[in-house]
């Protein structure tokens, strides 16, 4: 299986800078391990989207969508568990 090419929003990327850097560092590293498996354990589809989902990163959250025909992987928004989905 190919691994998917990762592209990061602006809005994900403004939202990373604000991240403090052990946090910043430990959500990185659970990103480009949604290179290889974009499914991990613990993810969930988020309701009324198709091809949108979120995995867990201790009390932040990364919600990102899945193009399978183009192998790419969209972070669409990074943040605290209380404020990402608004």
């Amino acid at each position: 299986m190919a691994s998917y090419r990762i592209e990061v929003s602006a809005t994900a990327e403004k939202q990373l800078r604000k991240l403090g850097q052990t946090d910043r560092v430990r959500v990185l590293r659970a990103v480009q391990a949604l290179a290889a498996n974009p499914w991990p354990a613990g993810y969930r589809k988020l309701q009324g989207y198709d091809d949108v989902f979120r995995i867990r990163v201790g009390m932040f959250r990364v919600i990102y969508s899945i193009d399978g025909r183009r192998i790419i992987l969209t972070v669409l928004k990074v943040g605290h568990r209380k404020e990402v989905y608004r």
